[in-house]
């Protein structure tokens, strides 16, 4: 089956049409929801058939539709570079430090991750207004304003050319000229090659760009890769950018927290994950894949290698078998003989570790590869749940957008209050840090300043929807944010273009300094837009009251439930207004009217306890587990087998470690190292 856009809607189609007769058949439940407009509902349940359809196709050939070639508007003006290598180098150098020798080897080693296919270069493409461009044409070249945004797409598929239209709302928005990595995809390249690529991106904007005129943006996977980058620009003393965005970041693959194991309705996340039928590229061989692949490649005791031709027909002759996602075996049975940790494990990529947890009584042993980021053992790196941080404090003035109706909401609302108050969330001791880490971090790095928006009954990454009425209202609060963010850096004012009217804000950085400029000008750069003075005081002094009583957590005050939480303070793209306590902490309607959120004390998130953050949770495994069965019988996953062969050149093919390889594809420095089993479907990637 052809996976291409006429395939893609014929196989949307019939949604699209039921879901615009149920919309006017049915109305009433989605009354005061996002989904009450029909291009909202529509655009949801598109997106949600989508990656159904999808699922029944490879990676490669996800990959390679949202990859295509889309053209600018003749009024954006696109350009195409190539990153230095120096840069790569540099990069490398700065993970290899923040990693350790530990990480180092936990990843597989030093240097897998830098290679790239046939030499090809780091691309990356500016992204600007053409009028903008003209007026920084005229002064020169330069400008104060530049975004380093990065794409999401569950770290596997997705591109600049399929989110420029988001990418170049930023531009048109804040004004500004927009840098996007074409950054290299898992799983063929997991963790680290994205992370490498992203902040070699960076550090070659800082040969031509001041930091303080840099703002990092990014969307799902590339929301937490942001995170990830700032964390290694912070731990190893590089200049940090003027701000961050973080659209529905995706900062914990283990998905421990409640609001994953939820029925989430108003989200098109597949609850299950992401599943697709079996190639070259995924789903990776597990431990006992290549344990019986080493049985193959070797005859006899002498271990004298078989024949190519006969190794595919013995790899082919397996193929029908079923492959097992999971051993399973009674919690009170001795599993000594299934740990990880034995000496033949270690000798396979991947295999030193695998995940257990316990399911009606049952303990299960889950082999195959969840997320395609990363591999089951580096779930809980603090690189790949960045959540995981010892602390996230010291980062640049952050914005948290959060839909309230998606699956990740907890993690990304239990990230913005870690952010801004490090020590009442750390994690708990594990081999990355130890209590005295912890608490060293803590003390080190001060709290961050964080806006939290949480958008009522919003999907995942709202801007996907860009058309509709709530992508809009975000668009106009992420630009209001960029350039709070880029004028509080500067010490200067930004200007952005609204739809409707330009609106000024300060460089505000304290109280007395919002007080000093609104006496200078008459604009209130605390709250709404320049209108009457009494207008502005009155809705100062709502927000401002709302605030406090909203921070005292006292529920019973009228204050806090007839203003703090009935009342409007402000709408959507408004200027920042003070933070107290580290934070700005809003939830947003459909329509953009702006309300205090509740007290951490009654968020969910807020309410999971440090220890139980990235431990896996039955919920979610249990969803994964019975789609994985399904795809086991609907596509005979013993077919991954033959892909083992045509991957080729794993590191043991004339013997493991020996350094004789001459097919590797990653040589000449992989045979001393063990990188992940999906780095070898990179063999045949475009990527």
């Amino acid at each position: 089956m052809v996976f291409n856009a006429a395939s893609v809607g014929v196989a949307v189609t019939p949604t699209v049409l039921e879901t615009t007769v149920s919309h006017y058949l049915k109305r009433r439940p989605r009354r005061g929801k996002p989904t009450a407009h029909l291009s909202y509902d529509a655009a949801l349940n598109l997106i949600r058939q989508f990656l159904v359809y999808s699922s029944h196709h490879t990676v490669e050939e996800v990959q390679s539709f949202t990859a295509q070639w889309v053209p600018a508007p003749n009024w954006v003006k696109v350009e195409d570079l190539t990153v230095p290598k120096d840069h790569l180098t540099r990069a490398a150098a700065l993970i290899q430090a923040q990693l350790g020798p530990k990480g180092i080897e936990e990843v597989g080693g030093p240097t897998w991750w830098q290679w790239r296919r046939d030499e090809r270069p780091l691309r990356a493409e500016w992204v600007e207004m053409k009028k903008d461009h003209a007026v920084r044409t005229r002064n020169g070249g330069k400008t104060q304003r530049t975004m380093l945004y990065v794409h999401g797409g569950g770290y596997y598929f997705g591109s600049v050319d399929e989110h420029r239209y988001q990418i170049q709302r930023h531009a048109r928005k804040l004004q500004a000229r927009v840098l996007c990595p074409r950054y290299r995809l898992s799983p063929q390249f997991p963790f680290p090659c994205g992370l490498l690529d992203c902040l070699a991106t960076y550090l070659m904007m800082l040969e031509t760009q001041a930091p303080e005129t840099i703002i990092l943006a990014g969307d799902s996977a590339g929301g937490g890769m942001v995170l990830a980058l700032q964390i290694i620009l912070r731990d190893q003393g590089i200049p940090l950018p003027a701000g961050s965005v973080l659209i529905s970041p995706w900062v914990d693959l283990t998905h421990s927290f409640p609001s994953v194991a939820a029925e989430n309705p108003l989200d098109y996340i597949p609850p299950y994950g992401f599943h697709h039928k079996p190639s070259a590229a995924w789903p990776p061989p597990n431990s006992d894949d290549l344990k019986a692949l080493e049985e193959v490649m070797v005859k006899g005791e002498d271990g004298k290698q078989v024949s190519m031709r006969e190794l595919k027909a013995q790899i082919a002759a397996r193929a029908g078998k079923k492959r097992n996602a999971a051993a399973s075996y009674t919690a009170d049975e001795d599993v000594s003989a299934m740990d990880a940790g034995s000496e033949h494990d270690a000798k396979v990529p991947g295999g030193a570790e695998n995940l257990t947890i316990v399911i009606d009584g049952v303990k299960i042993e889950l082999k195959d590869q969840i997320q395609m980021y990363a591999p089951n053992s580096l779930l809980s790196h603090p690189l790949v749940s960045p959540v995981l941080q010892a602390s996230l404090g010291g980062l640049p003035p952050m914005q948290v957008c959060v839909g309230g109706g998606e699956m990740l909401r907890d993690e990304q609302i239990y990230l913005a209050h870690k952010a801004a108050h490090p020590s009442d969330y750390p994690p708990p001791p594990t081999k990355y840090f130890d209590e005295a880490d912890i608490s060293a971090a803590v003390a080190k790095y001060p709290p961050t300043k964080v806006q939290l928006q949480v958008w009522d009954d919003l999907c995942h990454v709202g801007p996907t929807l860009s058309f509709t009425k709530p992508a809009k209202y975000m668009f106009r609060s992420i630009a209001q944010f960029g350039a709070w963010a880029l004028a509080a850096a500067q010490r200067t004012e930004i200007r952005i273009l609204d739809d409707d009217e330009v609106s000024d804000i300060g460089s505000a950085t304290s109280d007395e300094q919002e007080d000093e400029k609104k006496n200078r000008d008459g604009v209130d750069p605390t709250i709404g837009q320049p209108t009457s003075t009494s207008e502005r005081e009155s809705r100062r002094k709502v927000y401002e009251d709302a605030v406090k009583a909203n921070q005292s957590g006292v529920t019973t005050h009228r204050s806090v439930s007839a203003v703090s939480l009935r009342t409007v303070i402000g709408k959507a793209g408004d200027p920042l207004p003070p933070f107290h306590k580290n934070m700005i902490r809003q939830r947003v309607t459909r329509h953009g009217d702006i309300f205090p959120l509740p007290p951490a004390s009654q968020l969910a998130a807020c309410k999971m306890s440090p220890e139980n953050v990235g431990i896996i949770k039955t919920g979610p495994v249990r969803k994964w587990l019975n789609a994985a069965d399904a795809f086991d019988k609907n596509w005979k996953m013993g077919d991954c087998w033959v892909s083992l062969v045509v991957r080729g050149g794993w590191c043991w093919r004339n013997g493991v470690g020996n350094g004789s390889c001459t097919s590797c594809f990653i040589r000449p420095f992989a045979c001393h190292e063990i990188p992940p089993p999906a780095v070898g479907g990179s063999q045949n990637t475009m990527l």
